[in-house]
Protein backbone atom coordinates (compact mmCIF):
# COMPACT_ATOMS: atom_id res chain seq x y z
CA UNK A 1 0.00 0.00 0.00
CA UNK A 2 1.23 3.49 -0.82
CA UNK A 3 1.33 6.02 2.02
CA UNK A 4 1.91 9.63 1.01
CA UNK A 5 1.72 13.08 2.55
CA UNK A 6 2.37 16.67 1.52
CA UNK A 7 4.87 18.30 3.90
CA UNK A 8 6.86 20.83 1.84
CA UNK A 9 8.84 22.31 4.72
CA UNK A 10 9.88 19.03 6.35
CA UNK A 11 13.43 17.70 6.12
CA UNK A 12 12.47 14.21 7.29
CA UNK A 13 9.14 12.36 7.40
CA UNK A 14 8.56 9.07 9.18
CA UNK A 15 5.60 6.74 8.74
CA UNK A 16 4.45 5.02 11.91
CA UNK A 17 2.35 1.96 11.05
CA UNK A 18 1.17 -0.54 13.67
CA UNK A 19 3.72 0.95 16.08
CA UNK A 20 6.65 0.49 13.71
CA UNK A 21 8.57 3.30 12.04
CA UNK A 22 9.55 3.54 8.38
CA UNK A 23 11.41 6.38 6.68
CA UNK A 24 9.56 8.06 3.82
CA UNK A 25 11.25 9.41 0.73
CA UNK A 26 10.63 12.63 -1.20
CA UNK A 27 8.66 12.29 -4.42
CA UNK A 28 10.80 13.64 -7.26
CA UNK A 29 7.78 14.11 -9.50
CA UNK A 30 5.78 16.07 -6.92
CA UNK A 31 7.75 18.63 -4.93
CA UNK A 32 6.84 18.65 -1.25
CA UNK A 33 5.35 15.15 -1.28
CA UNK A 34 6.73 12.18 0.68
CA UNK A 35 5.82 8.54 0.17
CA UNK A 36 6.52 4.98 1.34
CA UNK A 37 5.23 1.52 0.43
CA UNK A 38 4.19 -0.81 3.23
CA UNK A 39 1.87 -3.77 3.74
CA UNK A 40 -1.27 -2.76 5.60
CA UNK A 41 -4.74 -4.05 6.38
CA UNK A 42 -8.07 -2.39 7.00
CA UNK A 43 -8.12 -0.77 10.42
CA UNK A 44 -4.33 -0.58 10.87
CA UNK A 45 -3.39 2.59 12.77
CA UNK A 46 -0.85 4.93 11.20
CA UNK A 47 0.46 8.48 11.31
CA UNK A 48 3.34 10.70 10.24
CA UNK A 49 6.15 12.31 12.24
CA UNK A 50 7.83 15.40 10.79
CA UNK A 51 11.48 16.11 11.67
CA UNK A 52 11.34 13.94 14.76
CA UNK A 53 8.21 15.57 16.13
CA UNK A 54 5.08 13.88 17.46
CA UNK A 55 3.19 11.36 15.36
CA UNK A 56 0.18 13.08 13.77
CA UNK A 57 -2.78 11.63 11.89
CA UNK A 58 -2.81 11.70 8.10
CA UNK A 59 -4.34 15.02 6.88
CA UNK A 60 -6.21 12.93 4.28
CA UNK A 61 -7.27 10.23 6.73
CA UNK A 62 -10.42 8.45 5.61
CA UNK A 63 -11.05 7.24 9.16
CA UNK A 64 -10.14 8.58 12.62
CA UNK A 65 -11.52 5.93 15.00
CA UNK A 66 -10.05 7.65 18.06
CA UNK A 67 -10.92 11.19 17.04
CA UNK A 68 -8.75 13.97 15.60
CA UNK A 69 -6.07 13.57 18.26
CA UNK A 70 -5.65 9.84 17.58
CA UNK A 71 -3.94 8.05 14.73
CA UNK A 72 -5.57 7.48 11.37
CA UNK A 73 -6.84 4.04 10.39
CA UNK A 74 -6.46 2.39 7.01
CA UNK A 75 -9.87 2.40 5.30
CA UNK A 76 -10.88 1.62 1.74
CA UNK A 77 -14.23 3.20 0.79
CA UNK A 78 -14.28 1.12 -2.40
CA UNK A 79 -14.63 -2.07 -0.31
CA UNK A 80 -18.27 -1.32 0.51
CA UNK A 81 -20.74 -3.50 -1.43
CA UNK A 82 -23.43 -1.10 -2.62
CA UNK A 83 -26.99 -2.42 -2.76
CA UNK A 84 -28.35 0.22 -5.13
CA UNK A 85 -27.16 1.10 -8.62
CA UNK A 86 -28.04 4.77 -8.19
CA UNK A 87 -28.65 6.85 -11.35
CA UNK A 88 -28.41 10.11 -9.47
CA UNK A 89 -30.98 12.80 -8.72
CA UNK A 90 -30.42 16.39 -9.81
CA UNK A 91 -31.85 19.58 -8.34
CA UNK A 92 -34.75 20.03 -10.77
CA UNK A 93 -37.96 19.73 -8.71
CA UNK A 94 -35.92 19.11 -5.55
CA UNK A 95 -37.24 19.51 -2.00
CA UNK A 96 -34.39 19.59 0.52
CA UNK A 97 -34.48 18.57 4.19
CA UNK A 98 -31.69 19.82 6.46
CA UNK A 99 -30.85 17.14 9.02
CA UNK A 100 -28.38 17.07 11.92
CA UNK A 101 -27.40 13.48 12.60
CA UNK A 102 -26.63 14.06 16.29
CA UNK A 103 -30.12 15.37 17.13
CA UNK A 104 -32.41 13.86 14.50
CA UNK A 105 -32.64 10.92 16.91
CA UNK A 106 -31.61 10.59 20.53
CA UNK A 107 -29.17 7.85 19.51
CA UNK A 108 -27.42 10.45 17.36
CA UNK A 109 -26.01 8.04 14.75
CA UNK A 110 -26.25 7.63 11.01
CA UNK A 111 -27.83 4.19 11.39
CA UNK A 112 -30.53 5.56 13.70
CA UNK A 113 -31.18 8.40 11.25
CA UNK A 114 -31.42 5.93 8.37
CA UNK A 115 -34.18 4.10 10.22
CA UNK A 116 -36.27 7.31 10.09
CA UNK A 117 -35.87 7.96 6.35
CA UNK A 118 -39.30 6.50 5.58
CA UNK A 119 -40.83 9.54 7.27
CA UNK A 120 -39.09 11.82 4.77
CA UNK A 121 -40.22 9.75 1.81
CA UNK A 122 -43.84 9.89 2.99
CA UNK A 123 -43.50 13.63 3.58
CA UNK A 124 -42.46 14.29 -0.01
CA UNK A 125 -38.79 15.15 0.44
CA UNK A 126 -36.44 14.44 -2.49
CA UNK A 127 -33.00 15.13 -0.93
CA UNK A 128 -31.67 14.81 2.61
CA UNK A 129 -29.11 17.53 3.35
CA UNK A 130 -26.83 16.28 6.12
CA UNK A 131 -25.10 18.85 8.28
CA UNK A 132 -21.29 18.44 8.47
CA UNK A 133 -20.00 14.94 9.24
CA UNK A 134 -16.25 15.60 9.28
CA UNK A 135 -14.42 14.45 12.39
CA UNK A 136 -14.33 16.93 15.29
CA UNK A 137 -13.22 16.68 18.95
CA UNK A 138 -15.73 15.27 21.40
CA UNK A 139 -18.97 13.45 20.66
CA UNK A 140 -21.69 16.03 20.07
CA UNK A 141 -21.56 19.33 18.22
CA UNK A 142 -22.96 21.15 15.24
CA UNK A 143 -20.10 19.91 13.06
CA UNK A 144 -18.87 23.27 11.81
CA UNK A 145 -15.69 22.96 13.88
CA UNK A 146 -14.57 19.85 12.00
CA UNK A 147 -10.84 19.39 11.50
CA UNK A 148 -10.53 16.42 9.12
CA UNK A 149 -12.25 17.15 5.78
CA UNK A 150 -11.81 13.57 4.51
CA UNK A 151 -13.08 11.58 7.52
CA UNK A 152 -16.57 10.81 8.88
CA UNK A 153 -17.10 11.61 12.57
CA UNK A 154 -16.66 8.28 14.37
CA UNK A 155 -19.41 8.72 17.01
CA UNK A 156 -21.88 9.01 14.12
CA UNK A 157 -20.72 5.59 12.92
CA UNK A 158 -17.71 6.32 10.71
CA UNK A 159 -17.42 5.98 6.93
CA UNK A 160 -19.28 2.69 6.50
CA UNK A 161 -22.25 4.07 8.41
CA UNK A 162 -22.43 6.96 5.94
CA UNK A 163 -22.36 4.50 3.05
CA UNK A 164 -25.16 2.49 4.68
CA UNK A 165 -27.17 5.70 5.18
CA UNK A 166 -26.75 6.75 1.55
CA UNK A 167 -27.67 3.26 0.37
CA UNK A 168 -30.82 3.30 2.50
CA UNK A 169 -31.77 6.73 1.18
CA UNK A 170 -31.22 5.64 -2.40
CA UNK A 171 -33.35 2.54 -1.85
CA UNK A 172 -36.20 4.93 -1.08
CA UNK A 173 -35.41 7.15 -4.06
CA UNK A 174 -33.99 9.92 -1.86
CA UNK A 175 -30.89 11.86 -2.85
CA UNK A 176 -28.27 12.84 -0.26
CA UNK A 177 -26.45 16.17 0.06
CA UNK A 178 -23.59 16.82 2.50
CA UNK A 179 -22.72 20.15 4.10
CA UNK A 180 -18.95 20.69 3.84
CA UNK A 181 -16.84 23.43 5.41
CA UNK A 182 -13.90 24.74 3.39
CA UNK A 183 -13.64 28.22 4.89
CA UNK A 184 -12.06 27.25 8.22
CA UNK A 185 -11.23 24.35 10.50
CA UNK A 186 -12.07 24.02 14.17
CA UNK A 187 -9.83 25.44 16.89
CA UNK A 188 -9.04 22.09 18.51
CA UNK A 189 -7.47 19.05 16.85
CA UNK A 190 -6.40 20.95 13.74
CA UNK A 191 -2.95 19.60 12.78
CA UNK A 192 -2.80 20.96 9.23
CA UNK A 193 -0.42 23.87 10.05
CA UNK A 194 2.23 21.34 11.10
CA UNK A 195 2.24 19.86 7.59
CA UNK A 196 2.28 22.93 5.39
CA UNK A 197 0.93 26.41 4.56
CA UNK A 198 -2.73 25.45 4.72
CA UNK A 199 -3.55 28.87 6.21
CA UNK A 200 -2.42 32.38 5.40
CA UNK A 201 -2.31 35.75 7.16
CA UNK A 202 -2.83 37.42 3.79
CA UNK A 203 -6.55 37.37 4.55
CA UNK A 204 -8.51 37.14 7.77
CA UNK A 205 -11.90 35.64 8.51
CA UNK A 206 -14.16 35.55 11.60
CA UNK A 207 -12.25 32.39 12.56
CA UNK A 208 -8.75 33.87 12.22
CA UNK A 209 -6.23 33.26 9.44
CA UNK A 210 -7.86 32.32 6.14
CA UNK A 211 -7.52 29.01 4.34
CA UNK A 212 -4.67 29.52 1.88
CA UNK A 213 -6.32 29.69 -1.53
CA UNK A 214 -4.07 32.26 -3.18
CA UNK A 215 -0.75 32.64 -1.31
CA UNK A 216 2.44 30.58 -1.90
CA UNK A 217 1.72 26.87 -1.57
CA UNK A 218 -1.96 27.34 -2.37
CA UNK A 219 -1.97 24.97 -5.37
CA UNK A 220 -1.77 21.99 -3.04
CA UNK A 221 -4.17 23.51 -0.52
CA UNK A 222 -6.77 24.04 -3.23
CA UNK A 223 -6.21 20.47 -4.41
CA UNK A 224 -6.65 19.24 -0.81
CA UNK A 225 -10.15 20.73 -0.50
CA UNK A 226 -11.13 20.10 -4.11
CA UNK A 227 -10.19 16.43 -3.94
CA UNK A 228 -11.90 15.95 -0.58
CA UNK A 229 -15.11 17.31 -2.12
CA UNK A 230 -14.81 14.93 -5.06
CA UNK A 231 -14.11 12.04 -2.69
CA UNK A 232 -17.39 12.63 -0.83
CA UNK A 233 -19.31 12.61 -4.11
CA UNK A 234 -17.48 9.63 -5.60
CA UNK A 235 -16.81 7.32 -2.66
CA UNK A 236 -20.07 7.90 -0.79
CA UNK A 237 -22.26 8.32 -3.89
CA UNK A 238 -23.60 11.64 -2.70
CA UNK A 239 -25.71 13.71 -5.05
CA UNK A 240 -24.45 17.12 -4.04
CA UNK A 241 -22.60 19.27 -1.54
CA UNK A 242 -23.68 22.34 0.36
CA UNK A 243 -20.70 24.72 0.71
CA UNK A 244 -20.65 26.60 4.00
CA UNK A 245 -20.16 30.40 4.00
CA UNK A 246 -18.42 30.72 0.65
CA UNK A 247 -18.10 34.48 1.17
CA UNK A 248 -15.32 33.60 3.63
CA UNK A 249 -13.31 31.76 0.94
CA UNK A 250 -10.87 34.60 0.33
CA UNK A 251 -9.26 34.08 -3.06
CA UNK A 252 -7.68 36.78 -5.24
CA UNK A 253 -6.49 34.45 -7.99
CA UNK A 254 -7.82 34.89 -11.52
CA UNK A 255 -9.40 31.43 -11.35
CA UNK A 256 -11.49 31.47 -8.18
CA UNK A 257 -11.50 28.27 -6.12
CA UNK A 258 -15.27 27.96 -6.51
CA UNK A 259 -15.02 28.03 -10.30
CA UNK A 260 -12.26 25.43 -10.13
CA UNK A 261 -14.40 23.27 -7.85
CA UNK A 262 -17.55 23.55 -9.96
CA UNK A 263 -15.55 22.60 -13.06
CA UNK A 264 -14.18 19.53 -11.30
CA UNK A 265 -17.61 18.48 -9.99
CA UNK A 266 -19.20 18.79 -13.42
CA UNK A 267 -16.38 16.71 -14.88
CA UNK A 268 -16.85 14.03 -12.22
CA UNK A 269 -20.58 13.96 -12.91
CA UNK A 270 -19.89 13.41 -16.60
CA UNK A 271 -17.41 10.65 -15.76
CA UNK A 272 -19.81 8.89 -13.39
CA UNK A 273 -22.84 9.41 -15.63
CA UNK A 274 -25.02 10.96 -12.94
CA UNK A 275 -25.93 14.56 -12.02
CA UNK A 276 -23.90 16.21 -9.27
CA UNK A 277 -24.45 19.68 -7.85
CA UNK A 278 -23.07 22.34 -5.50
CA UNK A 279 -25.20 24.60 -3.30
CA UNK A 280 -23.53 27.68 -1.83
CA UNK A 281 -24.27 29.49 1.39
CA UNK A 282 -23.45 33.14 0.82
CA UNK A 283 -24.47 36.51 2.24
CA UNK A 284 -23.18 38.42 -0.79
CA UNK A 285 -26.46 38.49 -2.80
CA UNK A 286 -24.23 37.99 -5.84
CA UNK A 287 -25.86 36.01 -8.67
CA UNK A 288 -22.47 35.41 -10.28
CA UNK A 289 -22.15 32.44 -7.92
CA UNK A 290 -24.92 30.62 -9.79
CA UNK A 291 -24.26 32.04 -13.24
CA UNK A 292 -22.85 29.41 -15.64
CA UNK A 293 -19.12 29.57 -16.25
CA UNK A 294 -19.62 30.12 -19.97
CA UNK A 295 -21.41 33.37 -19.08
CA UNK A 296 -18.66 34.55 -16.75
CA UNK A 297 -20.04 33.12 -13.51
CA UNK A 298 -18.60 30.64 -11.03
CA UNK A 299 -20.89 27.84 -12.17
CA UNK A 300 -22.39 26.71 -8.86
CA UNK A 301 -25.77 25.09 -9.24
CA UNK A 302 -27.72 26.83 -6.47
CA UNK A 303 -27.37 29.06 -3.42
CA UNK A 304 -29.27 29.65 -0.19
CA UNK A 305 -31.49 32.73 -0.31
CA UNK A 306 -31.35 34.37 3.10
CA UNK A 307 -33.20 37.42 1.77
CA UNK A 308 -36.36 35.35 1.30
CA UNK A 309 -35.98 33.96 4.82
CA UNK A 310 -35.42 37.39 6.38
CA UNK A 311 -38.41 38.97 4.64
CA UNK A 312 -40.67 36.05 5.57
CA UNK A 313 -39.40 36.00 9.16
CA UNK A 314 -40.10 39.70 9.62
CA UNK A 315 -43.56 39.35 8.07
CA UNK A 316 -44.38 36.51 10.46
CA UNK A 317 -42.78 37.76 13.68
CA UNK A 318 -42.40 41.53 13.45
CA UNK A 319 -38.79 41.23 14.63
CA UNK A 320 -36.44 44.02 13.54
CA UNK A 321 -33.13 43.43 15.33
CA UNK A 322 -29.81 43.11 13.48
CA UNK A 323 -30.03 42.30 9.79
CA UNK A 324 -33.83 42.01 10.06
CA UNK A 325 -33.95 45.81 10.25
CA UNK A 326 -33.58 46.15 6.49
CA UNK A 327 -36.66 43.97 5.93
CA UNK A 328 -38.83 45.05 8.84
CA UNK A 329 -39.77 48.51 7.51
CA UNK A 330 -42.22 46.99 4.99
CA UNK A 331 -41.94 43.21 5.32
CA UNK A 332 -44.67 42.25 2.85
CA UNK A 333 -43.15 44.51 0.21
CA UNK A 334 -39.76 42.95 0.95
CA UNK A 335 -41.28 39.48 0.65
CA UNK A 336 -42.93 40.41 -2.65
CA UNK A 337 -39.61 41.71 -3.97
CA UNK A 338 -37.77 38.49 -3.15
CA UNK A 339 -40.53 36.31 -4.61
CA UNK A 340 -40.39 38.19 -7.91
CA UNK A 341 -36.75 39.27 -8.08
CA UNK A 342 -34.81 36.70 -6.08
CA UNK A 343 -32.86 39.07 -3.82
CA UNK A 344 -34.11 41.95 -1.71
CA UNK A 345 -30.63 43.47 -1.66
CA UNK A 346 -29.90 43.88 -5.35
CA UNK A 347 -27.74 46.98 -5.09
CA UNK A 348 -29.98 48.73 -2.57
CA UNK A 349 -28.76 50.40 0.60
CA UNK A 350 -28.42 48.11 3.62
CA UNK A 351 -28.73 49.90 6.94
CA UNK A 352 -27.29 46.84 8.68
CA UNK A 353 -24.09 47.10 6.60
CA UNK A 354 -24.09 50.86 6.18
CA UNK A 355 -23.62 50.59 2.42
CA UNK A 356 -25.20 49.39 -0.79
CA UNK A 357 -25.37 45.61 -1.04
CA UNK A 358 -26.07 42.94 -3.62
CA UNK A 359 -26.61 42.73 -7.37
CA UNK A 360 -29.78 42.06 -9.43
CA UNK A 361 -30.62 38.55 -10.55
CA UNK A 362 -31.02 38.17 -14.32
CA UNK A 363 -34.57 36.85 -14.12
CA UNK A 364 -34.72 36.03 -17.81
CA UNK A 365 -31.76 33.65 -17.66
CA UNK A 366 -31.62 32.49 -14.02
CA UNK A 367 -34.04 29.68 -13.14
CA UNK A 368 -35.74 30.31 -9.81
CA UNK A 369 -34.80 26.80 -8.69
CA UNK A 370 -31.17 27.96 -8.43
CA UNK A 371 -32.21 29.82 -5.27
CA UNK A 372 -33.07 27.79 -2.17
CA UNK A 373 -35.94 29.16 -0.08
CA UNK A 374 -36.77 28.33 3.55
CA UNK A 375 -38.54 29.65 6.61
CA UNK A 376 -36.10 28.03 9.08
CA UNK A 377 -32.53 26.68 9.06
CA UNK A 378 -30.03 25.48 11.64
CA UNK A 379 -28.41 28.95 11.57
CA UNK A 380 -31.58 30.96 11.93
CA UNK A 381 -32.76 28.83 14.86
CA UNK A 382 -29.55 27.80 16.58
CA UNK A 383 -27.98 31.24 16.54
CA UNK A 384 -30.88 32.66 18.54
CA UNK A 385 -30.22 33.01 22.26
CA UNK A 386 -32.51 30.14 23.24
CA UNK A 387 -32.53 28.22 19.96
CA UNK A 388 -36.29 28.71 19.66
CA UNK A 389 -38.10 27.66 16.50
CA UNK A 390 -40.94 29.59 14.88
CA UNK A 391 -43.27 27.09 16.55
CA UNK A 392 -42.21 28.48 19.92
CA UNK A 393 -43.95 31.80 19.29
CA UNK A 394 -46.27 31.53 16.27
CA UNK A 395 -49.74 30.08 15.93
CA UNK A 396 -50.30 26.94 13.84
CA UNK A 397 -52.01 29.19 11.31
CA UNK A 398 -48.95 31.37 10.80
CA UNK A 399 -46.77 28.27 10.59
CA UNK A 400 -49.11 27.01 7.87
CA UNK A 401 -48.72 30.32 6.01
CA UNK A 402 -44.92 30.06 6.23
CA UNK A 403 -45.09 26.53 4.84
CA UNK A 404 -47.37 27.59 1.99
CA UNK A 405 -45.16 30.49 0.94
CA UNK A 406 -42.07 28.26 1.02
CA UNK A 407 -43.50 25.12 -0.59
CA UNK A 408 -45.56 26.77 -3.33
CA UNK A 409 -43.06 29.55 -4.01
CA UNK A 410 -40.66 29.75 -6.97
CA UNK A 411 -37.51 28.69 -5.14
CA UNK A 412 -36.20 25.20 -4.39
CA UNK A 413 -37.74 24.63 -0.94
CA UNK A 414 -35.81 23.42 2.08
CA UNK A 415 -37.10 22.38 5.49
CA UNK A 416 -35.22 22.15 8.76
CA UNK A 417 -35.79 18.88 10.57
CA UNK A 418 -38.92 18.84 12.71
CA UNK A 419 -40.34 21.95 11.08
CA UNK A 420 -42.87 19.79 9.24
CA UNK A 421 -44.69 18.94 12.46
CA UNK A 422 -44.06 22.23 14.31
CA UNK A 423 -41.62 20.51 16.66
CA UNK A 424 -41.74 21.90 20.19
CA UNK A 425 -38.10 21.04 20.86
CA UNK A 426 -35.62 23.90 20.47
CA UNK A 427 -32.40 23.57 18.50
CA UNK A 428 -29.72 25.15 20.62
CA UNK A 429 -26.02 25.79 20.26
CA UNK A 430 -24.12 22.87 21.81
CA UNK A 431 -20.49 21.79 21.88
CA UNK A 432 -18.41 19.04 23.44
CA UNK A 433 -14.87 20.42 23.55
CA UNK A 434 -12.55 18.12 25.55
CA UNK A 435 -10.14 21.03 26.12
CA UNK A 436 -11.38 22.69 29.35
CA UNK A 437 -9.94 26.10 28.46
CA UNK A 438 -11.61 26.12 25.06
CA UNK A 439 -14.86 24.88 26.60
CA UNK A 440 -14.86 27.73 29.11
CA UNK A 441 -14.00 30.29 26.43
CA UNK A 442 -16.92 29.12 24.27
CA UNK A 443 -19.28 29.16 27.24
CA UNK A 444 -18.30 32.68 28.28
CA UNK A 445 -18.21 33.97 24.72
CA UNK A 446 -21.72 32.73 23.98
CA UNK A 447 -23.16 34.32 27.11
CA UNK A 448 -21.23 37.56 26.63
CA UNK A 449 -22.52 37.83 23.04
CA UNK A 450 -26.16 37.77 24.09
CA UNK A 451 -25.64 39.81 27.25
CA UNK A 452 -24.55 42.62 24.92
CA UNK A 453 -28.06 42.46 23.42
CA UNK A 454 -29.88 42.64 26.73
CA UNK A 455 -30.11 38.98 27.73
CA UNK A 456 -29.45 37.78 31.26
CA UNK A 457 -26.38 35.54 30.97
CA UNK A 458 -28.04 33.01 33.27
CA UNK A 459 -30.75 32.46 30.64
CA UNK A 460 -28.31 31.41 27.92
CA UNK A 461 -27.94 27.60 27.70
CA UNK A 462 -24.48 26.28 28.48
CA UNK A 463 -23.16 24.87 25.17
CA UNK A 464 -21.05 22.31 27.05
CA UNK A 465 -23.90 20.97 29.19
CA UNK A 466 -25.07 17.61 27.73
CA UNK A 467 -28.63 18.69 28.51
CA UNK A 468 -28.36 21.40 25.84
CA UNK A 469 -27.88 18.79 23.16
CA UNK A 470 -30.53 16.54 24.68
CA UNK A 471 -33.10 19.34 24.62
CA UNK A 472 -32.34 19.76 20.92
CA UNK A 473 -33.16 16.18 19.96
CA UNK A 474 -36.42 15.68 18.09
CA UNK A 475 -39.32 14.12 19.95
CA UNK A 476 -40.65 11.46 17.60
CA UNK A 477 -43.82 11.03 19.67
CA UNK A 478 -45.04 14.47 18.51
CA UNK A 479 -45.89 13.97 14.80
CA UNK A 480 -49.02 11.94 15.52
CA UNK A 481 -50.53 14.24 18.16
CA UNK A 482 -52.71 17.37 18.12
CA UNK A 483 -51.57 20.39 16.14
CA UNK A 484 -48.31 18.59 15.31
CA UNK A 485 -50.23 16.04 13.26
CA UNK A 486 -52.31 18.74 11.62
CA UNK A 487 -49.24 20.74 10.57
CA UNK A 488 -47.58 17.57 9.27
CA UNK A 489 -50.64 16.74 7.16
CA UNK A 490 -50.54 20.29 5.73
CA UNK A 491 -46.89 19.91 4.71
CA UNK A 492 -47.67 16.56 3.07
CA UNK A 493 -50.61 18.08 1.19
CA UNK A 494 -48.59 21.02 -0.08
CA UNK A 495 -45.69 18.83 -1.19
CA UNK A 496 -48.05 16.48 -3.01
CA UNK A 497 -49.54 19.47 -4.85
CA UNK A 498 -46.06 20.74 -5.70
CA UNK A 499 -45.30 17.40 -7.34
CA UNK A 500 -48.55 17.25 -9.28
CA UNK A 501 -49.08 20.86 -10.43
CA UNK A 502 -46.67 22.02 -13.17
CA UNK A 503 -47.24 25.71 -12.35
CA UNK A 504 -45.62 25.20 -8.93
CA UNK A 505 -42.47 23.84 -10.58
CA UNK A 506 -42.17 26.61 -13.17
CA UNK A 507 -38.58 27.92 -12.93
CA UNK A 508 -39.45 31.25 -14.60
CA UNK A 509 -38.88 33.85 -11.88
CA UNK A 510 -40.08 36.63 -14.17
CA UNK A 511 -43.51 34.99 -14.40
CA UNK A 512 -44.23 35.28 -10.65
CA UNK A 513 -46.76 37.95 -9.73
CA UNK A 514 -47.44 39.25 -6.22
CA UNK A 515 -50.07 41.63 -4.80
CA UNK A 516 -50.15 42.68 -1.16
CA UNK A 517 -51.56 45.06 1.42
CA UNK A 518 -49.01 46.00 4.10
CA UNK A 519 -51.60 47.35 6.54
CA UNK A 520 -54.17 44.56 6.17
CA UNK A 521 -51.31 42.00 6.15
CA UNK A 522 -52.45 39.92 3.18
CA UNK A 523 -50.45 38.76 0.19
CA UNK A 524 -51.34 36.89 -3.02
CA UNK A 525 -48.73 35.02 -5.06
CA UNK A 526 -49.62 34.02 -8.61
CA UNK A 527 -47.84 31.05 -10.20
CA UNK A 528 -49.29 30.48 -13.67
CA UNK A 529 -53.00 29.82 -13.20
CA UNK A 530 -52.60 29.18 -9.47
CA UNK A 531 -52.95 31.75 -6.71
CA UNK A 532 -51.81 31.45 -3.10
CA UNK A 533 -53.61 33.88 -0.80
CA UNK A 534 -52.18 34.42 2.68
CA UNK A 535 -53.66 36.41 5.57
CA UNK A 536 -51.05 37.08 8.25
CA UNK A 537 -53.35 39.41 10.15
CA UNK A 538 -55.46 38.79 13.23
CA UNK A 539 -58.66 39.89 11.52
CA UNK A 540 -60.48 38.41 8.51
CA UNK A 541 -59.20 39.83 5.22
CA UNK A 542 -61.18 40.77 2.13
CA UNK A 543 -58.80 40.24 -0.77
CA UNK A 544 -59.65 41.43 -4.29
CA UNK A 545 -58.59 38.83 -6.84
CA UNK A 546 -58.19 38.93 -10.58
CA UNK A 547 -58.37 36.04 -12.99
CA UNK A 548 -61.97 34.90 -12.99
CA UNK A 549 -63.76 32.17 -11.03
CA UNK A 550 -61.67 29.96 -8.80
CA UNK A 551 -61.90 26.77 -6.79
CA UNK A 552 -60.10 25.81 -3.59
CA UNK A 553 -57.26 23.30 -3.96
CA UNK A 554 -56.03 23.44 -0.38
CA UNK A 555 -56.83 25.58 2.65
CA UNK A 556 -55.53 25.77 6.19
CA UNK A 557 -58.85 26.95 7.55
CA UNK A 558 -62.16 26.34 5.78
CA UNK A 559 -62.26 28.80 2.89
CA UNK A 560 -64.90 29.59 0.30
CA UNK A 561 -64.05 30.38 -3.31
CA UNK A 562 -64.15 34.07 -4.24
CA UNK A 563 -67.63 35.49 -4.74
CA UNK A 564 -69.00 36.95 -7.98
CA UNK A 565 -67.31 40.26 -7.15
CA UNK A 566 -63.93 38.50 -7.19
CA UNK A 567 -63.33 39.17 -3.50
CA UNK A 568 -61.91 36.40 -1.34
CA UNK A 569 -62.74 36.43 2.37
CA UNK A 570 -59.91 34.78 4.29
CA UNK A 571 -59.87 33.90 7.97
CA UNK A 572 -57.16 35.34 10.25
CA UNK A 573 -53.75 33.68 10.12
CA UNK A 574 -54.71 31.33 7.32
CA UNK A 575 -54.04 30.65 3.65
CA UNK A 576 -55.64 29.08 0.61
CA UNK A 577 -54.37 27.78 -2.74
CA UNK A 578 -56.75 28.49 -5.62
CA UNK A 579 -57.02 27.14 -9.16
CA UNK A 580 -59.28 28.21 -12.05
CA UNK A 581 -62.82 26.93 -11.65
Amino acid sequence: MLFEVWAPEARQVTLQLRGEEREMGPDAARPGWWSAEAEASDGDRYGFALDGGPVLPDPRARRLPDGPEGLAAVADPAAYAWRVDWPGLGMRDAVLYELHVGTYTREGTLDAAAARLGHLKRLGITHVELMPLCSFPGTHGWGYDGVAPWAVHEPYGGPEALQRFVDSAHELGLGVVLDVVHNHLGPSGNHLPAFGPYFTDTHHTPWGAAVNLDAPGSDEVRAYFRESALAWLRDFRLDGLRLDAVHALRDDRALHFLEELSTAVDALGAELGRPLFLIAESDLCDPRLITPRERGGLGLHAQWNDDFHHALHCALTGESQGYYGDFAKAPLAALAKTLTGGFFHDGTYSSFRGRAHGRPVDRARTPACRLVGYSQTHDQIGNRALGDRLSGSLSPGLLACAAALTLTGPFTPMLFMGEEWAASTPWQYFTDHPDPELAEAVRKGRRREFAAHGWDEAEIPDPQDPATRERSCLDWAEPTTGDHARVLAWYQELLALRRSLPDLGDPDLAAVRVAWDEQARWLVVRRGDLRLAVNLGREPARIPLQGGAARVLAAWERAEAPGPDGVLTLAPESCVLLAPA
